[in-house]
Protein backbone atom coordinates (compact mmCIF):
# COMPACT_ATOMS: atom_id res chain seq x y z
CA UNK A 1 0.00 0.00 0.00
CA UNK A 2 1.33 3.43 -0.98
CA UNK A 3 1.82 5.94 1.81
CA UNK A 4 1.68 9.50 0.53
CA UNK A 5 4.62 11.67 1.57
CA UNK A 6 3.87 14.69 3.73
CA UNK A 7 6.90 16.65 2.51
CA UNK A 8 6.63 17.32 -1.23
CA UNK A 9 9.62 19.63 -1.42
CA UNK A 10 12.47 18.83 -3.78
CA UNK A 11 15.88 20.40 -4.14
CA UNK A 12 18.07 18.24 -6.37
CA UNK A 13 20.93 18.85 -8.80
CA UNK A 14 19.64 18.97 -12.38
CA UNK A 15 21.63 17.46 -15.25
CA UNK A 16 18.95 18.27 -17.82
CA UNK A 17 17.15 21.38 -19.00
CA UNK A 18 15.73 23.82 -16.48
CA UNK A 19 16.91 25.28 -13.21
CA UNK A 20 19.84 23.82 -11.29
CA UNK A 21 19.29 22.94 -8.56
CA UNK A 22 15.71 22.02 -9.32
CA UNK A 23 13.07 23.06 -6.81
CA UNK A 24 9.32 22.64 -7.30
CA UNK A 25 8.67 26.26 -6.41
CA UNK A 26 11.09 27.27 -9.19
CA UNK A 27 9.12 25.56 -11.96
CA UNK A 28 6.84 27.54 -14.23
CA UNK A 29 4.01 25.02 -14.37
CA UNK A 30 0.72 24.07 -12.75
CA UNK A 31 1.67 20.39 -12.50
CA UNK A 32 4.86 18.39 -12.19
CA UNK A 33 5.12 14.74 -13.17
CA UNK A 34 7.89 13.02 -11.21
CA UNK A 35 9.21 9.79 -12.68
CA UNK A 36 11.31 7.93 -10.12
CA UNK A 37 13.57 5.68 -12.17
CA UNK A 38 15.21 2.44 -11.17
CA UNK A 39 18.68 3.08 -12.59
CA UNK A 40 20.32 4.62 -15.65
CA UNK A 41 20.84 1.11 -17.08
CA UNK A 42 17.15 0.19 -16.86
CA UNK A 43 15.74 -0.43 -20.34
CA UNK A 44 12.15 0.30 -19.30
CA UNK A 45 13.28 3.61 -17.76
CA UNK A 46 15.05 4.62 -20.97
CA UNK A 47 12.03 3.65 -23.06
CA UNK A 48 9.70 5.63 -20.79
CA UNK A 49 11.65 8.90 -20.94
CA UNK A 50 12.19 8.58 -24.68
CA UNK A 51 8.46 8.04 -25.24
CA UNK A 52 7.65 11.07 -23.09
CA UNK A 53 10.28 13.16 -24.92
CA UNK A 54 8.57 12.51 -28.26
CA UNK A 55 5.28 13.84 -26.86
CA UNK A 56 6.65 16.38 -24.41
CA UNK A 57 4.94 19.32 -26.10
CA UNK A 58 1.61 17.74 -25.07
CA UNK A 59 2.70 17.90 -21.43
CA UNK A 60 3.69 21.54 -21.81
CA UNK A 61 0.30 22.28 -23.45
CA UNK A 62 -1.22 21.03 -20.19
CA UNK A 63 1.08 23.36 -18.23
CA UNK A 64 3.02 20.38 -16.83
CA UNK A 65 6.73 19.74 -16.43
CA UNK A 66 8.08 16.20 -16.39
CA UNK A 67 11.06 15.50 -14.12
CA UNK A 68 13.01 12.26 -14.28
CA UNK A 69 14.60 11.33 -10.93
CA UNK A 70 17.65 9.09 -11.29
CA UNK A 71 19.27 7.33 -8.32
CA UNK A 72 22.66 8.34 -9.73
CA UNK A 73 25.28 11.10 -9.39
CA UNK A 74 24.74 14.37 -11.28
CA UNK A 75 27.26 13.37 -13.96
CA UNK A 76 25.17 10.33 -14.87
CA UNK A 77 21.96 12.40 -14.90
CA UNK A 78 23.60 14.91 -17.26
CA UNK A 79 24.87 12.13 -19.52
CA UNK A 80 21.42 10.50 -19.61
CA UNK A 81 19.73 13.82 -20.46
CA UNK A 82 22.23 14.47 -23.23
CA UNK A 83 22.34 10.94 -24.67
CA UNK A 84 18.55 10.73 -25.00
CA UNK A 85 18.11 14.45 -25.84
CA UNK A 86 15.51 14.84 -23.11
CA UNK A 87 13.61 18.16 -23.21
CA UNK A 88 12.89 18.08 -19.46
CA UNK A 89 14.85 18.06 -16.19
CA UNK A 90 16.78 14.95 -15.15
CA UNK A 91 17.72 15.25 -11.50
CA UNK A 92 20.21 13.27 -9.45
CA UNK A 93 19.16 11.56 -6.22
CA UNK A 94 22.32 9.51 -5.56
CA UNK A 95 21.51 8.64 -1.96
CA UNK A 96 17.84 7.88 -2.76
CA UNK A 97 16.71 10.25 -0.01
CA UNK A 98 14.02 11.88 -2.16
CA UNK A 99 12.91 8.58 -3.69
CA UNK A 100 12.63 7.02 -0.23
CA UNK A 101 10.68 10.00 1.11
CA UNK A 102 8.25 9.73 -1.81
CA UNK A 103 7.87 6.00 -1.16
CA UNK A 104 9.53 4.49 -4.23
CA UNK A 105 9.13 0.77 -3.62
CA UNK A 106 12.15 -1.48 -3.15
CA UNK A 107 11.97 -5.25 -3.39
CA UNK A 108 14.37 -7.92 -2.13
CA UNK A 109 15.11 -6.22 1.19
CA UNK A 110 18.70 -5.20 1.89
CA UNK A 111 19.96 -6.61 -1.40
CA UNK A 112 17.44 -4.47 -3.28
CA UNK A 113 18.51 -1.37 -1.35
CA UNK A 114 22.15 -2.03 -2.24
CA UNK A 115 21.49 -2.45 -5.98
CA UNK A 116 18.96 -0.01 -7.43
CA UNK A 117 18.56 -1.84 -10.75
CA UNK A 118 17.68 -5.03 -8.90
CA UNK A 119 15.53 -3.61 -6.12
CA UNK A 120 13.93 -0.28 -7.05
CA UNK A 121 10.55 -0.35 -8.73
CA UNK A 122 9.21 2.56 -10.80
CA UNK A 123 7.10 5.27 -9.21
CA UNK A 124 5.26 8.07 -11.03
CA UNK A 125 3.50 10.90 -9.21
CA UNK A 126 1.71 14.06 -10.28
CA UNK A 127 1.90 17.09 -8.03
CA UNK A 128 -0.55 19.97 -8.37
CA UNK A 129 1.36 23.22 -7.91
CA UNK A 130 -1.73 25.44 -8.06
CA UNK A 131 -2.73 26.92 -4.73
CA UNK A 132 -0.72 27.77 -1.66
CA UNK A 133 0.86 24.35 -1.10
CA UNK A 134 1.77 21.58 -3.56
CA UNK A 135 -0.58 18.57 -3.47
CA UNK A 136 0.08 15.03 -4.59
CA UNK A 137 -2.90 14.19 -6.81
CA UNK A 138 -1.84 10.97 -8.55
CA UNK A 139 0.54 8.08 -8.00
CA UNK A 140 1.36 4.93 -9.92
CA UNK A 141 3.42 2.50 -7.85
CA UNK A 142 5.14 -0.09 -10.00
CA UNK A 143 5.11 -3.70 -8.87
CA UNK A 144 7.56 -4.85 -11.56
CA UNK A 145 10.27 -3.13 -13.61
CA UNK A 146 7.93 -2.55 -16.57
CA UNK A 147 4.85 -1.58 -14.53
CA UNK A 148 4.57 2.12 -15.32
CA UNK A 149 1.86 4.42 -16.62
CA UNK A 150 1.68 4.99 -20.35
CA UNK A 151 2.31 8.41 -21.82
CA UNK A 152 -1.36 8.54 -22.81
CA UNK A 153 -2.38 7.58 -19.28
CA UNK A 154 -0.33 10.40 -17.77
CA UNK A 155 -1.78 12.92 -20.24
CA UNK A 156 -5.33 11.75 -19.43
CA UNK A 157 -4.60 12.10 -15.68
CA UNK A 158 -3.40 15.64 -16.26
CA UNK A 159 -6.54 16.43 -18.28
CA UNK A 160 -8.73 15.04 -15.51
CA UNK A 161 -6.88 16.93 -12.74
CA UNK A 162 -6.98 20.20 -14.67
CA UNK A 163 -10.76 19.92 -15.25
CA UNK A 164 -11.60 18.74 -11.76
CA UNK A 165 -9.47 21.34 -10.02
CA UNK A 166 -7.10 18.73 -8.65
Amino acid sequence: MYSQPTDLSITLPNGGVGPDPLRLDGLEAEFVVLLFQRDSLCGSCRSQVQAIATRYEQFRERNAVVVSVLPEPIEQAAEWASTYELPFPVVADPDNATADRFGQPVRFGLLGKLHNLLGRMPLAVIIDLRGDEPRLVYSHVGTSPSDRPTVEGLLLELDHKRKSGG
